[in-house]
């Protein structure tokens, strides 16, 4: 009887060793459901319905900037410069206002969109110079398109490959974000000082585009900085408009921009300040991935 008694309480002791590690395993599987639950989701999933909106936004840009570049192009092949000068500025837009996604592709931007500064500073030479730009010199400063219709179909066939292969682009939030304050620092180093359309000088249809593409940005991911940080949408809201109305004032009557030589020195420089205020919360976007 002893020693049944003694087994006994070997398997009763077994029974709730047993038990308790059973019971330790089930907590420690419930802890971690716990934990999982409580982790949020990760910025991609919170972000999927604008980070879709934001590619069918630059997916619609670049099938108008194709378009207008094809115009483009063939006034340039006719020689119909008039006509070529007219579109040139409004193509442009549609490329400056998307540049976030048109910027995924290293080798493409540049050749649609270089300066021949910006071909120099890479140590390269003017035979390596194509796109926009190029065609612009041509436009304003040869008075001719002869010789060019070459470059004329590369920027044709350069503006078509890039509208198939942002197809391929991954757009995140941090994309989205980047390219907004991407955009107005291009804006304020380049655009305000009139370097980006030397030729031309139709710098403000850049700037113009690029604080839209910035401003769609912001638009797209304006309910979750409202939930997160109301004062930061509402401060950007306000610094949105205060540039806008700024350009506004050197709108002329068919909805375009005078020249960027019109500008006076008190025209810039409210305009610097302006893109400067929008900066600084603009870049606090960021916030909401956090």
């Amino acid at each position: 009887m002893k020693s049944k008694s003694i087994l006994a309480t070997i398997l009763l002791a077994g029974t709730v060793l047993t038990a308790a590690c059973g019971n330790t395993e089930d907590a420690k599987k419930e802890d971690a459901t716990a934990k999982t639950a409580e982790q949020p989701k990760t910025e991609q999933v919170q972000l999927d319905q604008e980070v879709a909106a934001y590619k069918e936004f630059a997916i619609d840009q670049l099938d108008k900037f194709t378009s207008s570049t094809e115009d483009f192009v063939n006034a340039v092949k006719a020689g119909d410069m008039k006509k070529a000068k007219e579109i040139y500025p409004v193509a442009r837009m549609y490329f400056e206002r998307s540049e976030p996604i048109a910027e995924s592709f290293g080798d493409l931007d540049p050749r649609i969109d270089a300066r021949l500064a910006d071909v120099k500073d890479e140590g390269k030479g003017e035979e390596d110079w194509s796109g926009y730009h190029k065609l612009e010199r041509a436009l304003w400063v040869e008075k001719t398109t002869k010789g060019y219709e070459k470059v004329a179909d590369q920027l044709l066939a350069d503006s078509k490959e890039l509208r198939a292969r942002v197809e391929t682009v991954e757009v995140t939030p941090k994309l989205m974000v980047n390219g907004a304050v991407d955009l107005l620092n291009e804006v304020s180093t380049s655009k305000i000082t009139g370097e980006e359309e030397i030729y031309s000088h139709t710098d403000l249809y850049d700037f113009k585009a690029n604080i839209e593409g910035a401003e769609k940005i912001f638009t797209i991911l304006e309910k979750k900085i409202q939930d997160k940080d109301p004062a930061l949408a509402e401060n950007l809201t306000k610094q949105f408009k205060n540039v806008n109305d700024l350009l506004a004032k050197h709108e002329t009557k068919d909805g375009g921009f005078v020249s960027y030589t019109k500008l006076k020195k008190e025209d810039t420089q409210a305009l610097s300040l302006a893109v400067n205020q929008l900066g600084e919360p603009l870049a606090q976007m960021g916030t909401i991935l956090e």
